[in-house]
């Protein structure tokens, strides 16, 4: 987890993602980047030097319309002495059974921020952390180029100006295998997604595109994200 926070710390510090007396609602899914992301914004309150509180906020999709458990999620909340929020939500059944989307993902993810920032509002937060990492934005981008022939990715910091809050993505140089390591290592709790498109995406169709050409050109991922960030791609 030190490595985690070092990457966090940077990232912070690099494009001033936390000020005293900022209110973070963390977007916890129960995987494992939204866990580490939890566990490390917790645990560097202790010597960053900024004071900020931090609400962990986790959205239950109720996908097949059975609410998950996230009994070990609200455990560790405790240990890191931070507020525990769940919301049950009718996502999952919209998507799935009454839309029957097709291509879900983006309806999905809409409606997953929308409940989100009104959650953040609610329990008096100012920013919201989400858990993207490095391979994430790189991921991202090459799909905003394939699909929108485009040159975009999310920003490390946004302001939603509808809501009066701030987007923060504390993790965007940790690599993923980092983060994994991390979650392993600390024996962090993880409840398995149950939607029923999960690794059928076309993120996930990216993340096995941008690791086969890695094979053949390795470093070629950091190298896109270097161009991301000399570009000034989104915000970077």
């Amino acid at each position: 987890m030190q490595k985690m926070m070092g990457y966090m710390r940077k990232a912070i510090t690099d494009y001033q993602m936390l000020q005293d007396g900022d209110r973070v609602a963390v977007g916890v899914s129960g995987g494992k980047d939204s866990v580490v992301l939890l566990t490390g914004l917790c645990r560097l309150r202790r010597f960053i030097g900024i004071d900020y509180q931090v609400v962990a906020v986790t959205l239950d999709p109720m996908f097949g319309g059975v609410p998950a458990d996230y009994s070990a999620i609200e455990t560790l909340c405790g240990e890191l002495e931070a507020p525990f929020v769940l919301k049950r939500t009718d996502i999952g059944p919209v998507v799935f059974d009454i839309r029957k989307e097709p291509n879900p993902c983006s309806l999905c993810a809409r409606m997953r921020r929308g409940a989100l920032h009104d959650a953040a509002k609610e329990y008096g937060c100012n920013k919201i952390a989400l858990g993207h990492h490095y391979d994430d934005a790189v991921e991202t981008f090459l799909l905003n180029l394939f699909h929108e022939g485009r040159l975009g990715c999310f920003s490390p910091v946004s302001y939603l100006s509808r809501k009066d809050l701030t987007m923060i993505r504390p993790m965007i140089y940790a690599p993923e295998r980092d983060v994994a390591s991390a979650a392993r290592r600390c024996q962090l709790p993880i409840v398995k997604s149950q939607c029923p498109a999960d690794t059928f995406t076309q993120r996930q169709w990216a993340k096995d595109y941008l690791n086969e050409l890695e094979k053949t050109h390795p470093g070629l991922k950091k190298r896109l994200f270097g161009a991301m960030v000399r570009g000034h791609i989104s915000g970077w």
